[in-house]
């Protein structure tokens, strides 16, 4: 046994010389998993999505930000062109198990509660014993505050207008229930006095007619549209501001509108990104989220 002391002493020497940094670094890590539904236009997604990821990270310095994307066909599409790999909600989720990850805060990127995100946490739910701790931020537009917030993001970066002049935002649009998402911040837009801000969608209520009616009520002779979307990908450079017939921009025209397109989506907003990293900031204190 006295032979051992000496082994045990150097043994203990050895380890105070390893810095702490170094045995920190061996330990499970804390992640957030961003989760978008992604695109394929690369400029928009490090503009909307990178830029999400980044102030993620700066927030919260502690973790490890990792991407995952919901839509599998532009997951393939960018392996396929670009020769890009970006995991799907499940893949990521098996990969942060197999490397030992304790602490999982997933944050998406989601405009409202509708179906993607009902369909995330239904890919998630089978991972929930794998996790330490497993936390679920909330989408954009979730409690009242949020809306407000993300009106006072969106006014603070729009362009200067006269009074003739229609701001007219293009949301995708939901067969969901959370399709009201839209009707309410376009009265949160009105009632914080953008009375010349008009909300949309290209796939539900209120369509294009809809909003060309209130325009056309409102008595502008210009038309500047922009995306309300996460990124401003095909959505906003076909159905929004492409030059064949059914889009956004050839419809105003063809009202006779002045039209201004800007590509700028939701993610570009230092707002939204703010209000995004308070989300995550919810869950991880337990103030929010799901768990």
């Amino acid at each position: 046994m006295k032979n051992l002391l000496p082994l045990a002493l150097a043994a203990l020497l050895i380890l105070s010389l390893i810095p702490a940094a170094s045995i920190a670094e061996t330990a499970a890590p804390k992640v957030i998993l961003v989760v978008s539904f992604g695109t394929s236009y690369n400029d928009s997604r490090e503009a909307t999505i990178g830029a999400i990821e980044s102030g993620m990270q700066a927030a919260f310095p502690d973790y490890e930000v990792r991407r995952a994307f919901t839509s599998q066909t532009i997951i393939n599409k960018l392996a396929t062109r670009d020769g890009l790999t970006i995991d799907n909600v499940d893949e990521a989720l098996k990969r942060l198990a197999a490397d030992g990850v304790e602490e999982l805060v997933i944050q998406p990127t989601h405009v409202m509660n509708g179906f993607e995100y009902e369909e995330m946490l239904a890919a998630v739910a089978p991972y929930e014993g794998e996790f330490d701790s497993l936390k679920i931020g909330k989408p954009l537009l979730t409690s009242a505050e949020d809306y407000l917030r993300v009106v006072d993001a969106i006014a603070a970066e729009l362009p200067e207008t006269d009074d003739d002049t229609a701001i007219v935002f293009m949301g995708h649009g939901t067969h969901h229930y959370a399709n009201a998402t839209y009707g309410m911040l376009d009265y949160v837009f009105k009632d914080k006095g953008y009375a010349n801000v008009f909300v949309g969608t290209v796939e539900s209520y209120p369509d294009v007619e809809t909003v060309l009616r209130h325009v056309d009520s409102y008595g502008a002779s210009k038309a500047i549209l922009l995306p309300l979307m996460i990124v401003a990908g095909d959505h906003a450079n076909n159905d929004m501001a492409g030059d064949e017939e059914g889009s956004w921009k050839i419809e105003f025209k063809g009202e006779g509108y002045e039209v201004e397109c800007v590509l700028k989506g939701l993610g570009e907003y230092a707002g939204v990104q703010a209000l995004f990293a308070e989300h995550a900031a919810a869950a991880i204190s337990g103030e929010d989220g799901e768990e």
